[in-house]
């Protein structure tokens, strides 16, 4: 292969736990795969009340702020990336809010930005932020290039089809002024995927570590990742 080609190959970001402070679930592994149909399945993708405020079955089953979440991540993103007043923060699967919001709490002057799929969501946001959000698709941000210090995407880009899951990336590239950070569903031996595909909820891509790093490297996202693996 040429050197050059393999060098380009091989630019995407780091592999690294930007949540390790994200609090860990006390939830029964073994009840949430019992319980999981395709039916709940279905349920859980129209990201709605059912999906935030209904029934655990369904999704959160109650979808309410706690700093003790957010706000020890947000604290790992500023120091990760050096972020200060001035600088911009999108949250691609922003929900309610809450990230942003301990975004502004943490850092006075940052300027924020949150999108989402579920018009829920944004409707029951916290008010502090709500005026920051957006309803949109990660398929198609609705924001220049160029637009954002950091672009962050917890859990989100999953949520699509594989060929829709190389646009997302692509669009978390072009608005992305300098970094990015996602998180997805993964596994690393067949006894992680095998528990990762009864967890799941709502992710319609699920690959191997390995195969996701690939799939960065082919569509050309440049930005940080790791993987939630229950």
């Amino acid at each position: 292969m040429d050197e050059k080609i393999k060098i380009k190959l091989d630019m995407i970001g780091k592999e690294i736990n930007l949540l390790k402070n994200y609090p860990k679930s006390n939830r029964d592994l073994k009840v949430r795969i019992e319980k999981k149909t395709e039916d709940i399945r279905k349920i859980a993708r129209k990201f709605g009340k059912d999906f935030f405020d209904g029934d655990r079955n369904h999704g959160y089953g109650g979808f309410n702020y706690n700093p003790k979440f957010w706000q020890p991540v947000v604290k790992d993103f500023k120091n990760y990336w050096n972020l200060k007043s001035g600088n911009s923060v999108l949250d691609v699967g922003c929900a309610k809010g809450f990230m942003i919001y301990d975004f502004v709490q943490l850092i006075p002057g940052i300027k924020v930005r949150g999108i989402d799929i579920s018009k829920y969501a944004i409707e029951n946001s916290l008010p502090e932020v709500k005026n920051f959000l957006d309803l949109g698709n990660t398929k198609s941000l609705p924001y220049e290039n160029n637009s954002f210090d950091a672009v962050i995407s917890i859990n989100t880009v999953h949520n699509l089809e594989e060929d829709e899951c190389a646009l997302a990336l692509k669009e978390i590239n072009r608005v992305s002024k300098k970094y990015s950070f996602i998180t997805v569903d993964a596994y690393r031996n067949e006894e992680e995927k095998k528990r990762m595909f009864a967890w799941n909820l709502t992710a319609k891509t699920i690959m191997s570590v390995e195969s996701w790093k690939k799939f960065f490297k082919k569509v050309g996202y440049k930005g940080d990742f790791y993987w939630f693996i229950p």
